[in-house]
């Protein structure tokens, strides 16, 4: 076993799987296979995970069975170790490049880690000839997401028409690149362009970008945000803009259950002057508003899935590193890890950290601190580009007859801008 694996073989033998998995993530790709897949083994046995040690001992013997390889590369990415899965799929495919699964499971581990430039480098090297359909749409998406629309508008005039399962997908790309023509007009969709990525891939509007560390990893995301009023008031602040800019005239706020999404829901009905309602499914016409819908009830969420005429979801505090199950069609701010104002927290002391209680007022009142609050936006480090209201408002208005279009499927990658992830 070379030195590349002993921090990850101690923290093992300590139980601590997940410092393990940490630790092997930068060397798997550095590895001779045997040692890799070993360690796999190890893994696997010490997390209890049968199918993955079934099909890493399979592939052992010596590291050449195209398809003992392609099913312990398939294990990997099942069990969330895309990163070992890339290099045990390499060699398949170097083995036996006629597998054709293992080609579809590298893709699907590149994906995972968002590596989408080598997606379709390898797409290009391994692709059947004439290409499966499958094969071609997953040129165009990756190509989509790895910043390059020309490529992926060059491949999707040669994709030819799907089948009914894959319909769909088809459709997705297509919605995609028309996006991207839109923001192309008006912004620059270049590695830092996060609001003309985010509509491009999403097809939602970003409402705010932090105004800290741009310059130095974060591109307009937060990492860790304890939020506040003033925040929330800035959200639904642009809110108000982008209805306007898009000509959209919604008649009602609709509430969800949650605490969370009820103060928010109250707080933008305020601001934008419009009555609430208990949220409906099928209902068109309203702003539904959400504080984080990753919160919200599973049954609730696949109602939000398919788009109603005039239905227009709204969510103040997105998670761009595990996205909600549908995506917004307004995002107030981008985050990795939120405290909302209300919740429970922690504070520095006279005696250091000390527990701030959550907040347990009546909803309305604190809604109602909201709306009052200056929604002037935080100057922030000085060090982001400046994000202004006419800015934002051209973005919507030039862009806006391609919004609110197909449904709200979420995309599991950053996309073209990267931005620094702390595990």
């Amino acid at each position: 076993m070379t030195i590349e694996l002993n921090e990850a073989r101690e923290l093992l033998a300590q139980g601590d799987l997940g410092g393990s998995v940490r630790s092997l993530r930068p060397v798997a790709e550095q590895l001779p296979l045997p040692e890799l897949v070993t360690f796999l083994i190890e893994l696997a046995d010490a997390a209890e995970l049968e199918p993955l040690a079934t099909s890493a001992r399979a592939a052992l013997p010596d590291a050449t069975d195209a398809r003992a390889l392609t099913m312990l590369g398939y294990d990997c990415v099942e069990y969330g170790l895309s990163f070992a899965a890339v290099p045990v799929l390499h060699e398949a495919l170097r083995v036996d490049s006629t597998v054709r699964q293992a080609l579809a499971e590298l893709v699907a581990a590149l994906e995972d880690e968002h590596r989408h430039a080598e997606a379709v480098e390898v797409l290009g090297r391994y692709a059947s000839s004439p290409r499966e359909w499958a094969e071609h749409y997953l040129l165009v998406y990756n190509s989509i997401l790895a910043g390059d629309p020309a490529t992926a508008r060059a491949e999707f005039a040669d994709l030819p028409e799907p089948d009914d399962d894959w319909v769909f997908a088809r459709d997705r790309v297509s919605r995609m690149l028309i996006r991207a023509d839109r923001a192309a007009a008006v912004s620059t969709l270049d590695h830092r362009d996060l609001r003309g990525w985010q509509f491009t891939l999403t097809g939602g509007y970003l409402a705010t970008m932090s105004p800290y560390g741009f310059d130095a990893g974060m591109t307009g995301r937060w990492a860790y945000l304890g939020d506040n009023a003033a925040l929330c008031r800035y959200s639904i602040h642009r809110v108000g803009l982008a209805l306007s800019a898009a000509g959209r005239a919604p008649r009602t706020v609709s509430l969800l259950p949650d605490r969370a999404d009820r103060i928010i829901g109250l707080a933008t009905a305020r601001v934008l002057d419009l009555p609430t309602q208990e949220y409906e499914p099928g209902t068109p016409d309203t702003l539904v508003a959400a504080y984080d819908l990753r919160t919200v009830d599973p049954d609730l969420i696949v109602t939000l899935h398919e788009r109603i005429p005039g239905q227009i979801l709204f969510e103040h505090a997105t998670c761009w590193t595990q996205p909600p199950p549908v995506t917004a069609d307004i995002s107030g701010l981008l985050h990795q890890t939120v405290i909302a104002p209300w919740a429970p927290t922690q504070r520095v002391g006279e005696n250091g950290l000390e527990p701030v209680p959550a907040d347990d007022r009546p909803e309305s009142e604190i809604a109602a601190e909201i709306a009052a609050a200056d929604p002037t936006p935080d100057s922030g480090d000085g060090e982001t580009p400046p994000d202004l209201d006419p800015t934002f408002t051209t973005f919507v208005s030039t862009t806006a007859d391609a919004w609110l279009l197909g449904p709200r499927t979420p995309v599991r990658s950053p996309g073209p801008v990267r931005s620094s992830y702390f595990g």
